[in-house]
């Protein structure tokens, strides 16, 4: 029989192990107190994530968010005191990092176009359920953008629709010199795939997507997959 091996030999050394990832940070907004409650308690049972708050207004929204730095607010748009929206734009200054997803029963388009001018990443209609809400929380804080696909197609639709009526020579903007991997990747990205899809498209991993899109958010100077596929449809990339 082989002798044990020395106790040192059984003992990781110091720095070895990695260490795990904090948990996202999540402040919940709604003044639906039971459709609060039951994000709370979903959220709650994830080990990665952390429900560090909730609020019933958008002005208790604005200064809890101040206080606890979330990494993520799921907030209603329509609210009183304060709106979703306008306390998107206020955290969005007090603490830049964090990221909004909006839950609502809207589905107008002023209200999706006035959310994503706030900074909002996220866009969803409540009937996603909450039990897809864990899976939103962490691909906005992954940094992807999440639009419901029949807003996303009145989103894209919208905006084609105001390059077209622009007076004057048609406002086209130049595409940086991306590579054709890089414009392949865009657009799809315009037809609101996300990276998985694109990865199993383009026959490559859901990392080299995400490289591929943080370049192409670089080159085109803006901020969000969004403003990526707006910037696709109004420089004629897609139809």
């Amino acid at each position: 029989m082989s002798p044990h091996p020395p106790l040192s030999a059984q003992i990781p050394h110091p720095g070895t192990e990695p260490a795990p990832a904090a948990p996202i940070r999540v402040l919940v907004v709604d003044d639906h107190a039971l459709f609060r409650r039951g994000l709370v308690s979903v959220l709650g049972d994830e080990e990665d994530i952390d429900v560090v708050g909730e609020a019933g207004d958008g002005e208790e929204a604005v200064g809890l968010a101040t206080e606890l730095r979330p990494d993520v607010v799921l907030m209603d748009v329509m609210m009183p005191h304060t709106s979703g929206i306008d306390a998107c734009s206020r955290i969005r200054e007090a603490v830049p990092g964090t990221r909004f997803v909006m839950l609502t029963m809207s589905d107008e388009e002023a209200d999706l176009f006035d959310a994503l001018k706030a900074g909002a990443a996220g866009y969803l209609l409540k009937a996603i359920g909450v039990t897809d809400i864990a899976r939103v929380v962490r691909s906005i804080a992954d940094g992807q953008s999440l639009i419901n696909p029949a807003m996303a197609t009145k989103l894209i639709a919208e905006f084609a629709e105001l390059a077209k009526q622009e007076s004057g020579p048609p406002s086209r903007p130049t595409i940086p010199d991306l590579t054709r991997r890089e414009t392949e990747v865009l657009r799809l990205l315009a037809h609101s795939l996300n990276n998985r899809e694109i990865g199993e498209r383009l026959f490559i991993t859901e990392n080299t997507v995400k490289n591929h899109v943080r370049k192409i958010l670089e080159k085109l100077q803006v901020h969000s997959r969004t403003e990526a596929a707006i910037y696709a449809v109004r420089a004629e990339y897609i139809n």
